[in-house]
């Protein structure tokens, strides 16, 4: 059966009550929890780092996806996975040595994923797509939420699909930024396995039920 994973975004979580947003999405329909780091150099926004991980890994009965919107990832990754990531992806347009990063996250016993600006055309994944474990396709310019949904992520979806297939890859397809109850069907029915949702799962009067309706 096809994949249709949530993966709610925590940086739309209340931090000031983030172990009882974390509980609540322990108890939901929800897959994976999503965290999007930033550094303020390679997008134009600071998120947090480990500190904040520490709480996530101690509360979190969920598969942590790691989304590292930083420069030089490669410094960090051991410390992430350290910290409970079992997936970290890093962004193509940061990292010189790609397949030596994702090699890395791999060899620390984590899955590695790749992330692509919304810019950035799905062929330059064609001498790594067999080797990572997913796909993150960017449907906003990364750096803050709330943005709006850019449309051409559906050819995306559908080009990320063919490149998979014609080379007998495994990887999933992710979606980042302006997911919401009105495309997520279509996001899904285009090809893609996992939907990162943040304001639409928190800021919804309960988000267990957005993320059921999600995933529908």
């Amino acid at each position: 059966m096809k994949n249709r994973l949530i993966a709610p975004s925590l940086l739309s979580a209340d931090f000031g009550n983030l172990e009882r947003d974390i509980k609540m999405l322990n108890n939901s329909q929800a897959d994976w929890l999503h965290v999007d780091v930033m550094d303020g150099r390679f997008v134009p926004n600071i998120s947090f780092g480990f500190p904040v991980m520490k709480p996530i890994q101690k509360h979190s009965e969920k598969f942590i996806d790691v989304h590292l919107m930083i420069l030089q990832p490669e410094n960090y990754v051991e410390e992430f996975i350290n910290h409970g990531a079992d997936l970290v992806s890093v962004h193509y347009e940061a990292c010189t040595h790609l397949h030596r990063v994702i090699t890395l996250i791999q060899d620390k016993g984590a899955k590695a994923g790749v992330v692509l600006n919304p810019s950035t055309p799905v062929l330059m994944l064609e001498d790594i797509i067999e080797q990572v474990d997913l796909v993150l396709l960017m449907s906003v310019n990364p750096g803050f939420g709330g943005q709006k949904f850019i449309e051409n992520t559906y050819k995306k979806i559908a080009e990320t699909k063919d490149l998979i297939l014609s080379n007998n890859s495994t990887a999933l397809i992710e979606i980042d930024g302006g997911v919401n109850l009105d495309n997520a069907a279509k996001l899904f029915d285009a090809g893609a396995d996992v939907l990162v949702a943040g304001n639409a799962v928190f800021s919804h009067e309960s988000p267990e039920r957005a993320i059921e309706l999600l995933k529908l």
